[in-house]
């Protein structure tokens, strides 16, 4: 990246909570106690643990959980977005969200509703379930009229948005954004990764020589960002595209490794800058195999790192966002005092097949410099793969 893009305001929600306050203790704990049996699922899910309120009748044609979620979001870091658009103008504020299943829930509902009844239920339309419904509904809630879209690549859906947002700021079409993403429970979700085998009966079991499949989760993270500096930056970026298989990722990890050496060249730093990392870790086992090779690859000393999935689920477009976001908590001064690494849960038990890692445990601190660094790493069917560098800045 030419220069760091600053992120000022965050915002975060999943099953460990919805909002900073809610998230951070239940983070660096690692609680589990999110991702639990779901009566309309047949594997634990991590589902929000909290009601989302209704849209205001005036945007009652967005109605679907996913646009709630991104509400929720947006109220939490309102004063900021309402001091950007002062400074700025609606008109250069951009929008970019990433998302892998937008309002399907609500189709699926609709669906069920017609079979029934031979008709539709009342108020639903299309564009509830639209891909590119979820920034269209940001931009009519906030009142802005900057650029607006969605990334839709999978997994890697919002952290590709953020990369995104930095591109349009830089460009100098626009002066700041809001970027993110959000992805909600649905049939269609669960079912589609039941049928690829890849479910986990109980909650998920990252790196472990017993791993079978994922947890999924919902949830969904907003960031401000804005050449403004502030404690937390976006310092680099790295998107590759191996195309390796539709579903499985290259076994060797190529195009993860070089998306996390993209990151560190883009934001002019090492392997030994790094003091946390943020695995995909989805605990399949092709996943964890290729990201461990690619770990090792990377960094000849051992860093932290873990995956935050065996709390949060993973939340699939979203996660991408949210993933970033536990970096900025970690990374954050106010919001981890203390210094603490997201812990990584699992049942200890390596796979011996496997380059071993620095797994974070309940004891794992940051080091002790003003300056630190950590990536976020997200890997998404097709080889669609994207790391973020971000790095917290002197005070």
């Amino acid at each position: 990246m030419s220069a760091p893009l600053y992120l000022p305001a965050m915002a975060v929600g999943s099953c460990l909570g919805l909002g900073k306050a809610a998230t951070v203790e239940k983070l660096f704990a690692g609680s589990r106690q999110g991702i639990a049996p779901h009566p309309d699922y047949p594997v634990p899910v991590g589902a929000l643990p909290v009601d989302l309120a209704p849209l205001p009748p005036a945007l009652a044609g967005w109605e679907c959980r996913n646009n709630r979620l991104l509400a929720a979001l947006a109220a939490e870091i309102g004063d900021e977005i309402k001091d950007a658009i002062r400074r700025f103008g609606r008109h250069r504020i951009a929008v970019v969200i990433g998302t892998s299943t937008s309002g399907i829930a609500e189709g699926e509902q609709a669906i069920a509703h017609h079979a029934q009844t031979g008709s539709w239920p009342g108020g639903f339309h299309y564009r509830q379930q639209e891909t590119g419904g979820g920034a269209a509904f940001l931009a009519d809630l906030l009142g802005l009229t900057g650029p607006a879209y969605v990334v839709a690549t999978a997994c890697s859906s919002s952290a590709k948005a953020l990369a995104s947002a930095g591109r349009l700021i830089r460009c100098g079409l626009a002066d700041a954004a809001i970027a993110g993403g959000a992805d909600t429970l649905c049939k269609m979700t669960v079912s589609g990764f039941g049928a690829l085998e890849a479910l986990s009966s109980t909650p998920c079991n990252p790196f472990s020589v017993h791993r079978n499949g994922i947890s999924i989760g919902e949830g969904g993270a907003l960031f401000l960002a804005s050449p403004d500096p502030a404690e937390i930056a976006l310092v680099g970026v790295g998107e590759t595209s191996d195309a390796h298989h539709v579903s499985a990722p290259d076994p060797e990890g190529r195009g993860a490794l070089a998306a996390m050496r993209a990151a560190l060249d883009g934001a002019g730093l090492t392997p030994d800058d790094i003091a946390y990392v943020n695995l995909h870790g989805t605990a399949t086992r092709l996943n964890d195999a290729m990201e461990s090779k690619a770990m090792a690859a990377l960094f000849a000393a051992p860093v932290a790192c873990s995956s935050t999935k065996a709390m949060t689920g993973h939340t699939l477009g979203a996660a991408g966002a949210v993933e970033a976001a536990i970096l900025w908590l970690t990374l954050s001064r106010r919001w981890n005092p203390d210094g603490r690494v997201p812990p990584h849960l699992w049942d200890f038990i390596p796979d011996p097949d496997l380059p071993p890692l620095a797994l974070a445990g309940p004891e794992t601190r940051l080091p002790d410099r003003a300056r630190l660094a950590a990536l976020s790493n997200s890997f998404a069917f097709g080889g669609s793969n994207c790391c973020l560098a971000l790095r917290r800045e002197e005070s």
